[in-house]
């Protein structure tokens, strides 16, 4: 399967600056907040899903805590892994804490984050349709660039998606 160039909803392609951001989360130690500028000098790795504690987003979150010293930047660094669902603070609380994550994950209740990667995008569902997160993985370089990104993400597969993108930074 190849990698489209371009995100269909956005002008972002692989070499784009990724969308700034500033986000309230909840990682292993406690709440947070992350920024796309506090991040800049590290690779890290931003991943859409759904929603917390829901069966595809749960797979894909363990898979990653269970595969997280794995993903090493070349050069031997780990990755920086941060979640992104429209789930508040407490919901994300709940899931990290249920699920012994490792990893932060960051509420984004007024999808401006996900509108700005062009994943919060229609849905169906049987027969409803509504506004939701599709869910896509972007990896970001060092220099805040778009270095990476899949669409469409299968939750047992994504790991080996981000083991191959690491390889290729």
């Amino acid at each position: 399967m190849t990698q489209k160039t371009v995100i269909e909803e956005t002008a972002l392609a692989v070499g784009s600056p990724a969308p700034d951001f500033v986000l309230e989360g909840m990682g292993p130690q406690g709440g947070e907040t992350v920024s796309s500028e506090a991040l800049r000098g590290q690779p890290y790795l931003l991943y859409f899903y759904p929603r917390a504690s829901t069966p595809g987003c749960t797979t894909q979150a363990c898979d990653l805590r269970d595969h997280l010293a794995e993903l090493r930047i070349p050069g031997g660094e780990g990755l920086r892994v941060l979640g992104v669902s429209p789930d508040g603070v407490s919901a994300l609380e709940k899931f990290i804490t249920k699920q012994a994550l490792t990893f932060t994950l960051l509420s984004d209740m007024d999808h401006a984050l996900a509108e700005a990667y062009g994943v919060w995008v229609p849905k169906k569902l049987y027969g409803k349709e509504f506004m939701g997160i599709e869910r896509s993985s972007f990896l970001i370089d060092a220099g805040g660039k778009v270095a990476a990104f899949r669409r469409k993400v299968r939750p047992a597969q994504h790991v080996a998606w981000v083991q191959e993108a690491l390889s290729r930074l």
